[in-house]
């Protein structure tokens, strides 16, 4: 308990403008899909990049060749709805907000289905986490 009190008082230190609290504010009201299309926009608008630089210095192939690229957009498959397909609904809705109540259960109910194209590895794998939290099965392709 002590060590997460102190992580929480470090992360307390970061002094915040009035105009960036009511953007933190926003961005913690926004669903996955919306951060991500944030993100992109920001990314164009701005001509920068939200992703690490990553290294790749001595980096050896695989035993079967040269080493494979990692994908830089994956589609969120629902494979299966699980025990519990309200909690999973409403993660579907939340995930594409453009989804009415009874699109979103017909595509519950129709699993394996794709309920993300070409969405990126953050939010790919966040989507994932969501919906396997909500009791679902989930595959990244």
């Amino acid at each position: 308990m002590a060590d997460e009190k102190s992580v929480v008082e470090e992360k307390a230190t970061v002094e915040l403008s009035a105009n960036a609290k009511k953007v933190m504010e926003m961005v913690e009201k926004m669903t996955v899909l919306e951060l991500a299309d944030l993100v992109k926009a920001m990314e164009e608008k701005f001509g920068v990049s939200a992703s690490a630089p990553v290294a790749m210095v001595g980096a050896a192939p695989a035993e079967g060749g040269a080493a494979e690229e990692e994908k830089s957009s994956y589609d969120v498959e629902l494979t299966e709805a699980g025990g519990n397909k309200i909690a999973v609904i409403k993660a579907v809705r939340e995930l594409d907000s453009s989804l009415g109540l009874l699109d979103a259960k017909n595509l519950v109910e129709a699993a394996p289905k794709v309920i993300l194209e070409g969405a990126k590895k953050e939010a790919a794998e966040a989507a994932k986490a969501k919906l396997e939290e909500a009791g679902a099965k989930v595959t990244l392709k």
